[in-house]
């Protein structure tokens, strides 16, 4: 069975859908995202955070053990009027497999607390969307309930007045630090944030290859036409899969042994490499969504 770390530590794409619409919590566990997050913060009117909160506690029990796992709730930020009662709903979540998502991650204090009100079994995913959580940023990461960290470029860039140009090379400094600090901590490669131009497949497939060439695992999706192209960038090819598992057949019956395969030298850090790809694909395997479910499917922000 899937659990809290194994889908969100290794998920490649994961699809915001508002916690105001329950009926699109199925259909975006369908639509070949790793994961899902069901959004109780910027995708909600303060007027209807109340009513959202109520429709997640209704629905959260409908979904299966295997759905929980692959299901992560942001809820408001500390210091917010609802922030109480998001945590408050997900004690119970939490202790079934469910993920939760802290924006504004800036203190690792508030992290510590926040983790010991949702309980021991509670994976946090930190999004950092400041110069302050840049700032604290080992000491976010070493909190060890924090099972990933997440970038928000968009509201880093409102918080340090800056206006990125489209390849945004002027945040590098920051995804660099993410990714650096992720490997220090021990924890898996970063999600990096969104591309909020749905109707431009080469634009995320750009953003989503750059993500990858910074070296991070996954990227927030806010439309399910996101999923597919963020899951190639992220993921192994078909050819690269093959490749890795010839490798490590090869290495088996070698015993350790340096190799020439395929015209190249095979090490211990190229058979780490063919691990890699392998374990990726195993855990990486979903079904495709079928064109109709995806026309149907409309789970952006």
């Amino acid at each position: 069975m899937a659990t809290t770390a194994s889908a969100v530590r290794y998920a490649r794409s994961l699809l915001f859908v508002p916690a105001t619409r329950p009926e699109r919590f199925a259909k975006a566990l369908e639509s070949g995202a790793d994961c899902i997050i069901v959004d109780l913060e910027d995708a909600v009117a303060e007027s209807s955070k109340n009513a959202a909160r109520a429709q997640l506690a209704q629905y959260l029990p409908k979904l299966t053990a295997t759905q929980l796992a692959r299901t992560v709730v942001r809820v408001n930020a500390v210091g917010t009027p609802w922030h109480e009662d998001d945590l408050a709903l997900m004690r119970d979540g939490c202790g079934q497999g469910v993920a939760v998502m802290l924006p504004k991650s800036e203190d690792a204090g508030a992290l510590h607390a926040v983790a010991k009100s949702l309980g021991a079994r509670a994976g946090i995913v930190a999004l950092v969307e400041s110069l302050a959580g840049l700032d604290a940023l080992d000491a976010i990461a070493r909190v060890p309930q924090v099972v990933r960290l997440t970038f928000g470029h968009l509201d880093f860039q409102l918080d340090l007045g800056m206006r990125a140009s489209p390849e945004e090379p002027e945040l590098a400094f920051a995804r660099n630090a993410l990714v650096a600090v992720s490997r220090r901590a021990g924890l898996p490669a970063p999600i990096d944030g969104v591309t909020t131009d749905i109707g431009k497949a080469e634009r995320l497939s750009l953003d989503a290859r750059r993500a990858r060439a910074f070296g991070f695992g996954g990227k927030l999706c806010i439309h399910p036409a996101q999923v597919a192209g963020v899951n190639e960038a992220l993921g192994y090819s078909d050819a690269e899969v093959a490749w890795a598992r010839r490798v490590l057949d090869e290495a088996a019956r070698r015993s350790g042994e340096v190799f020439s395969f395929e015209g190249r030298m095979v090490d211990l850090p190229v058979i780490r490499s063919a691990e890699a790809i392998a374990v990726n694909a195993r855990r990486n395997a979903s079904p495709p969504l079928a064109p109709e479910q995806l026309a149907e499917t409309q789970c952006g922000l």
